[in-house]
């Protein structure tokens, strides 16, 4: 059990195959690992996670636990999300790693909304500190990675304009941002045009 991980999870499968979102994985975690936006803190600890949807279905492959520093990741450095149950604050995966402490989170928005195919977790303190509570933002009490956290986002999702804005900011995790859309590279298209919208220097 990961320090991080506040969800029970069951290994459903020790192995993956490989999955073709891969190459597009990488490709996107290579600018974010040259953006800072994933990678490790001050502390050591590393932070961000992305995922794509498995085709048509509710599953989703997402990468592993503590992998953010990592300049490339191979199957077994990811886990497809097979199964999920909020009030249980269970999951079950398949794969050899543990899955990301924001599994639940993106297992929230693929749930929320079919069309959306791809998430991005990361870190950008300016970003956060501009875009606190002026996109969607998740309530300050509410902790990465639980079922609350799942459940705020589907709350945003029916009461705030978090579909067309394609970001929502996590008030209770600090330099927490999420983006998605249609693919990876749309959503880190999204990032780095608040980016520019915030800080017209970048």
């Amino acid at each position: 059990m990961s320090h991080y991980v506040k969800f029970t999870y069951q290994r459903a499968c020790t192995d993956i195959a490989h999955f073709d979102a891969l190459t597009e994985l990488n490709a996107c975690r290579r600018k974010l690992l040259q953006q800072r936006l994933i990678g490790l803190d001050a502390n050591g600890i590393g932070f961000g996670n992305l995922s794509v949807r498995d085709g048509v279905s509710g599953n989703f492959y997402i990468t592993g636990s503590a992998t953010g520093v990592l300049p490339e990741l191979m199957p077994t450095d990811c886990v497809r999300v097979v199964a999920f149950d909020f009030a249980k604050n269970w999951l079950c995966y398949e794969g050899a790693a543990i899955p990301s402490s924001e599994s639940l989170t993106h297992a929230a928005i693929y749930k929320s909304n079919p069309t959306i195919c791809a998430v991005i977790h990361c870190h950008d303190s300016v970003l956060w500190q501009t875009h606190l509570d002026r996109v969607p933002t998740t309530s300050k009490a509410i902790a990465y990675g639980t079922p609350e956290m799942a459940y705020e986002i589907m709350r945003l999702f029916t009461v705030s304009d978090v579909r067309s804005r394609e970001i929502f900011v996590m008030a209770g995790h600090e330099g927490g941002i999420v983006t998605f859309g249609k693919n990876l590279e749309d959503a880190f298209d999204v990032v780095m045009r608040e980016r520019r919208e915030s800080s017209p220097c970048i």
